[in-house]
């Protein structure tokens, strides 16, 4: 067990690797309840949440999920999220735990019109299933018909006299889902999980392995690749960020864009034996310190030894040799494409 965010968290339950494996070749169960929810409310409300968020909402319809950047007025990023758009009147957000409290703060700052702000991240915990398996053992507990439905969707279904939600939402590039519970009903849902799962490999994992499954596929983890020190346009989120739309910060990133997006991040592949990891310099072919590592490991699905890491514009472009100092030993480095990692699924 770990502290994080004001939780006692799980890192591993019976080894990191084990249960990336578990995650990648059959079925695993995230407990990550750390998470933060906020519901916003009211006539109005998809367009008060377009004016705190890089994306848009306009373009998903009601049961769909949409990942979005939301920023502070200089540009840089206040947290990545996960908007579900229930209707055009509500709007339920996944937050980052570091941040469950500066979010809610920041989102009221800023929201407009009629809208209504509620901090619920007491009132849920939150389960995810991912694998390739999970298919199979989300039709066992909650039937056909949500074992199919498509990535990013989110439905309500009952359990135990409760009403939770059910996304198709995850952050491991596999097949899965991520449940929204009240507190009381998790356990039972958590063990129904694992006895309806337990020929098809299901079993824990913790926030070591969330770190090696999401590294591989190339996500940014919020105080690690992206913080308010890095711009979306930099952190190679462009995609989720609507440069034609009004919302806070976006000045500031039409700015940047016009006058050259001075850095990216980029992924990295480390050569002979070394591991990038966390604050690692990166060396151009002078010599000198161009960049810093974000993210690092040895992947457990590859072997390969990978990292995030910022380096400057012209620096970028797939294939440009670098060198990362590990620890005082300089190892060749080269800019790789990602996500380092092909899920075997579809999602």
């Amino acid at each position: 067990m770990t502290p994080f965010a004001g939780f006692a968290m799980p890192l591993q339950y019976d080894g990191i690797l084990k249960e990336h494996a578990r995650v990648r070749e059959h079925v695993g169960l995230f407990d990550v309840s750390h998470m933060g929810e906020v519901r916003i409310t009211g006539a109005g409300a998809v367009d008060a949440v377009n004016r705190i968020i890089s994306n848009d909402l306009h373009r998903i319809k009601d049961g769909r999920a949409q990942y979005t950047t939301m920023c502070a007025p200089d540009g840089t990023i206040v947290d990545d999220l996960i908007c579900y758009r229930l209707s055009a009147e509500e709007i339920f957000i996944c937050i980052n735990a570091a941040n469950r409290s500066i979010d809610p703060a920041h989102m009221r700052e800023h929201l407009s019109g009629d809208a209504v702000l509620a901090d619920e991240s007491d009132d849920w915990a939150q389960i995810a299933v991912q694998g390739p398996n999970a298919t199979t053992l989300i039709e066992r507990v909650f039937g056909d018909t949500l074992a199919k439905l498509r990535p990013f969707r989110i439905r309500t279904v009952a359990f135990r006299d409760t009403e939770l939600y059910f996304a198709t939402t995850g952050y491991t590039g596999e097949r899965g889902c991520e449940l929204y519970c009240r507190p009381e009903v998790a356990v039972a849902l958590w063990e129904q999980l694992e006895a309806d799962g337990a020929d098809l490999g299901v079993g824990p994992a913790g926030l070591g392995a969330r770190d090696t499954l999401r590294l591989e596929m190339g996500y940014c983890l919020y105080g690690s690749d992206i913080d308010r020190s890095t711009s979306p346009l930099e952190a190679g989120l462009a995609w989720v960020t609507r440069l034609g739309t009004e919302f806070v910060g976006r000045d500031a990133l039409v700015a940047q864009r016009d006058a050259g997006v001075p850095r990216a991040l980029v992924g990295l592949e480390v050569f002979e034996r070394g591991i990038p990891r966390h604050g690692y310099p990166i060396l151009g072919a002078d010599g000198e310190t161009v960049g810093a590592v974000t993210s690092g490991t040895k992947s457990p699905s590859t072997g390969r030894a990978i990292g995030l890491g910022y380096v400057p514009s012209g620096m970028a472009a797939e294939g440009t040799e670098l060198t990362i100092d590990c620890r005082g030993r300089q190892r060749p480095a080269r800019v790789v494409k990602t996500p380092f990692y092909t899920s075997k699924g579809d999602s």
